[in-house]
């Protein structure tokens, strides 16, 4: 793969680098790498990564990497060996490796997942923090499947009647460890998994590190197409589809009333399962979101997901799966083999936040912003570009899902703006399969400030591949 090969020479480049320093020489920047080998930030870390951890490196927050000191005695190591010892590895690529790379300081970040820092409920989850750690009997063993009062809150939260009991739910270490459980208690390697197309990038990975096979299911802006998902469980015999069908990260698309009926109609009949991640509820733009699919499904064919870092802050690392069935009883054997139970505080503070008088006051105020931060990166690219191209505005979520003219490459146009310290995510990655375009996802959560900068480089960029001047 074109990221493998680029990770390979990075590394290697700086391996024969460290060989002819002398020990404590400062080795070049990640900016300064980026530039000279024309890829993206996560390469240049996970080179870094892998030379720390073979002992090359001394990296110091800071200051810089430099080469580290050799022992005075004895050979260097010979990790060699390894290659063979570990075999062929599964290969999910860079994307969500540059979606959890830290931006360089300085730099612009238009794709992120989390709200930004001053967005974050911090003064919440300070005091709650603060409440937990008076209760020792916290860091005590507690059950796998998490306090039984945040169960409960997480299956009332769906509403509309009794729909999962708190025993029916389960608490994971945030919304991309239920992913990665469910798919591993519904499919063994080799199976197959239908998935909207574009989808979130870390059910992608997810799926290929468990040696799941992904196909994709087209769709429009109102969502997935029924009719396609019937052909697709017809033709794969596969019975789990994972879908989001409120503000779909990448697209932002909302899944229409009629074809929620229409979706659901279409599992039932295939005897099928429907993995519901519902991670953006809490952001929605404007009027409220129709009721979860889980609401809407007597016979336990949806598996519901829902997390709480997103509208928190990225460190509280809370969700909840909830099935019922012998789904429940798979995802209970796949939670306590792999995680025995979710911090006791942690969860104690999960609670507290989500039934504060504050928590509302937070969403309502971090849903204004995230308007205001919509508007404000639709309309600096618009006038920017000027190329008409075509972007989706979202009712909900954090990201804008732009189509780039046919002839211009996301990825190269994600490396050009990596150059220029601006972070984007290329579209291509967002499909399990070739892409049908070139897309861009620019998350609009930073602050206005910094969106008008990020959209002024932005649309340089795209008028001088358009051969157009600045």
């Amino acid at each position: 793969m074109k990221s493998d090969n680029s990770l390979h020479i990075v590394t290697q480049a700086l391996r024969d680098l460290i060989a002819a320093s002398v020990p404590g020489a400062q080795l070049p920047s990640v900016r300064e790498l980026i530039e000279k080998f024309r890829v993206s930030p996560a390469t240049v870390q996970n080179a870094f990564a892998r030379l720390a951890g073979e002992g090359l490196i001394d990296p110091r927050p800071g200051q810089g990497t430099f080469v580290r000191q050799r022992p005075m005695t004895g050979a260097a190591s010979d990790l060699s060996w390894q290659a063979v010892a570990l075999g062929a590895g599964r290969r999910t690529g860079e994307a969500m490796q540059d979606l959890l790379a830290l931006p360089p300081p300085g730099s612009i970040p238009l794709s992120m997942g989390y709200l930004p820092p001053d967005l974050q409920a911090r003064e919440l989850l300070s005091a709650a923090l603060k409440q937990a750690a008076k209760n020792p009997a916290l860091w005590d063993r507690l059950p796998f499947e998490g306090m039984e009062v945040l169960r409960a809150w997480f299956a009332r939260e769906i509403g509309h009647g009794d729909v999962f009991t708190p025993h029916e739910a389960i608490i994971c270490s945030g919304g991309q460890a239920a992913i990665a459980s469910t798919l591993r208690a519904l499919l063994a390697p080799g199976s197959t998994l239908l998935v909207e197309a574009p989808t979130y990038i870390g059910v992608i990975a997810a799926a290929r590190a468990a040696g799941i096979t992904l196909v994709p299911v087209p769709g429009d802006a109102d969502g997935v197409r029924p009719d396609l998902l019937e052909a697709a469980l017809r033709e794969t015999g596969t019975r789990v589809f994972y879908c989001q069908p409120t503000f779909a990260n990448p697209s932002g698309a909302l899944l229409s009333p009629l074809r929620r009926k229409q979706v659901l109609q279409v599992i039932a009949g295939a005897r099928a399962f429907l993995i519901e991640d519902d991670w953006a509820r809490d952001l929605y733009l404007g009027a409220p979101p129709p009721p979860p699919l889980a609401a809407q499904d007597p016979n336990g064919h949806v598996i519901y997901i829902r997390s709480l870092a997103k509208s928190a802050a990225p460190g509280l690392r809370i969700a909840a799966v909830m099935a019922r069935g012998a789904a429940l009883a798979r995802l209970r054997a796949t939670r306590g083999s792999e995680d025995f139970f979710v911090s006791g505080p942690l969860q104690a503070a999960a609670l507290n936040i989500v039934t504060s008088p504050g928590w509302k006051r937070h969403l309502t105020a971090a849903r204004n912003a995230l308007i205001e931060r919509r508007d404000t990166l639709v309309a600096a690219l618009r006038a920017e570009t000027g190329t008409g191209m075509d972007i989706a505005i979202p009712l909900g979520g954090m990201h804008l899902w732009v189509q780039l003219p046919d002839h211009i490459s996301d990825a190269a146009l994600a490396a050009d703006l990596a150059r220029r310290n601006v972070a984007v995510s290329p579209g291509g990655a967002w499909f399990p399969a070739d892409p049908p375009g070139p897309y861009l996802r620019l998350t609009f959560a930073a602050a206005p400030s910094i969106l008008r900068e990020g959209a002024r480089i932005v649309g340089s960029a795209i008028r001088q591949r358009m051969g157009q001047t600045g």
